[in-house]
């Protein structure tokens, strides 16, 4: 009995393929997120997207190779996607560290399905749309923050056989040759027609016994934490962001953020609290749709009763009476917020217009309003930083967990890692590189896929600026990376014995650094690195992944609502 094709099978390639069988040193790229170094973290909009179609009668299914690869080291990728049978294959290029995986995907993907359209869209799919779809491996891109409704109507044409000439955000290939952009004319200002249903995947899951294709990351189970996306767009414009609003209006046709009714938010984090009981964090800044916004927002999650712990992000200082309804809406709340540096003139280059006096008070009123842990992340490679700025940033986080230890120890967590592998495309930076004081060594999509194939993460880097190289960008990470950690682990924020773990790793890597640059001046990298330099050295470098975890429930999942889920006719 021939297998029944699914209309979409949803891909998310590892950042290289097959990095089971490479060498790089991908070094700290992915320290400060949840997933591994080969980024095995899917976008949100897979899930989105699956429930969309389903409302509206296709069968879709999310294939995470990445991950599945991770977890089995033997798993034949080839023979898996030979298997499968669809109307059409969707690969996310979202983030342009899957240049190289997502391309490769997608060739595998038409050597045994040669007549299946292969289909890419996110964000950096809409930057480089035009270069994408001049791969033979790729038959439709589709642009924009919000391919809901013409992914919709894309598959509706592909299986009527039909011209998609009528499909907004499209770029496609007529006859299979000739390149035809469609308008970009879809950017919904209203975001309540899409559907926020962690119960779709977890059907999924069990309709193609597939439970590690379906999972967002490596270690999801032990950590169950829920994204929750309010709105798409930006009222900022963070010179490296390519989320800013500059790339949104140039590349998304997007003049203005969307958002999502704030009764709807609350319902969907009541839903996801209901069959997960990991933290929950809500993406963006509440703020920037206004105050009132966010106080209905806030007493919409109120009234849900939220049990989970809940992460808000500020993109700057907050009030007292801000928090004060946060710390009422949300009884276990954690902050994200990066200054990304101590210098205010740095600071403000960057696109963060505020003082330290600023963030420390709100610092103080959050932590005396009972918010369980404050993360602050700075950032290395930024417009205007020295060496020696980026070891004051560290002597300034310091500073920050002392002056705020009486709350406990690890209540502020500051973090500093390196602005890698890219600088965004699309970002103001990408698009005047000189402008800003940097220069740029790749600017194509296929430059950053060959880039994500070097021995280290020094030659990934797509830049440099006027005040460091790329190798001080790396020496001074290592060296702000050991520093931190020391005084991490004087401080009590972490145990002596992960203190020396991380110490040794950083040692290491640094000398792997230099031996690798000189193979390369050798011209014998080829010959003198193994497989296993890329095993050993591809784990969390400057810090451990779970230093970086919000506390969780006792019980991470409730087995009594899933399986209410999994009966439900919806």
């Amino acid at each position: 009995m021939s297998q029944s094709k699914t209309d979409l099978i949803l891909l998310h390639a590892p950042s290289i393929y097959d990095f089971r069988k490479t060498s790089q040193m991908f070094g700290p790229i992915s320290d400060v997120v949840p997933s591994s170094s080969i980024f095995e973290m899917y976008p949100i909009g897979f899930m989105i997207m699956l429930g969309y179609l389903k409302q509206h009668g296709y069968s879709v299914r999310i294939i995470n190779v990445a991950l599945k690869m991770l977890k089995n080291r033997k798993l034949d990728v080839e023979k898996l996607i030979s298997s499968l049978r669809a109307h059409a294959f969707g690969i996310d290029l979202h983030w342009l560290p899957h240049a190289q995986g997502s391309l490769a995907i997608a060739e595998i993907i038409k050597k045994y399905h040669p007549d299946t359209p292969v289909l890419f869209g996110g964000l950096s799919s809409s930057y480089f749309h035009k270069e994408l779809i001049a791969y033979p491996q790729v038959d439709y891109v589709l642009r924009g923050d919000s391919v809901e409704e013409p992914l919709h109507m894309l598959l509706e044409r592909i299986k009527s056989r039909r011209s998609p000439e009528d499909v907004p955000n499209l770029t496609w290939k007529s006859n299979g040759k000739t390149v035809v952009v469609n308008k970009l004319t879809h950017s919904p200002d209203n975001l309540d027609f899409y559907p926020f249903d962690y119960g779709a995947i977890i059907k999924s899951t069990i309709k193609h016994a597939d439970l590690f294709g379906h999972l967002p990351f490596f270690n999801w189970l032990n950590y169950p934490i829920v994204a929750m996306l309010p709105w798409k767009g930006c009222v900022h414009n963070c010179i490296i962001c390519g989320g800013a609003a500059h790339f949104y209006k140039n590349f998304c046709g997007r003049s203005a953020p969307a958002y999502r009714s704030p009764a709807l938010i609350a319902k969907d984090a009541k839903a996801a609290s209901r069959l997960l009981k990991g933290p929950i964090i809500l993406l963006g800044e509440l703020r920037q749709a206004g105050d009132a916004y966010a106080q209905e927002l806030l007493t919409a999650l109120k009234a849900e009763k939220i049990s989970n712990h809940v992460a808000i992000e500020l993109f700057y200082p907050a009030s007292r009476l801000f928090l004060e309804a946060v710390a009422d809406a949300l009884p276990r709340f954690n902050i994200e917020i990066s200054p990304e540096s101590h210098d205010e003139t740095i600071r403000n280059t960057f696109g963060r217009h505020y003082g330290n006096e600023a963030l420390e008070q709100t610092i103080q009123h959050a932590l005396e309003l009972g918010c369980k842990r404050i993360d602050l992340f700075f950032m290395i490679g930024l417009a205007g930083q020295t060496p020696q700025s980026v070891m004051d940033t560290v002597t300034y986080c310091e500073y920050l967990i002392q002056k705020f230890r009486s709350f406990g120890t690890g209540k502020v967590l500051p973090c500093i890692s390196p602005l890698a592998p890219f600088i965004d495309p699309g970002s103001l930076v990408f698009e005047n590189p000189g402008k800003y004081g940097y220069r740029l060594f790749y600017k194509t999509l296929e430059e950053h896929r060959r880039a994500l194939l070097m021995p280290s993460w020094k030659y990934m880097l797509n830049y440099e600026t006027q005040w460091m190289s790329r190798d001080e960008i790396v020496s001074t990470t290592y060296e702000a990376a050991l520093r931190l950690n020391r005084i991490k682990a004087t401080s009590g924020i972490i145990r002596q014995q992960e203190a020396d773990l991380i110490d040794r790793r950083i040692t290491e890597a640094k000398q792997q650094i230099q031996q690798t640059d000189a193979m390369l001046e050798a011209k014998e990298a080829g010959e003198k690195i193994s497989a296993e330099y890329g095993k050993k050295f591809n784990v969390a470098t400057i810090c451990k992944k779970d230093e970086l975890q919000w506390p969780l429930n006792p019980l991470r999942f409730n087995p009594f609502s899933i399986i209410k889920t999994l009966l439900s006719k919806k």
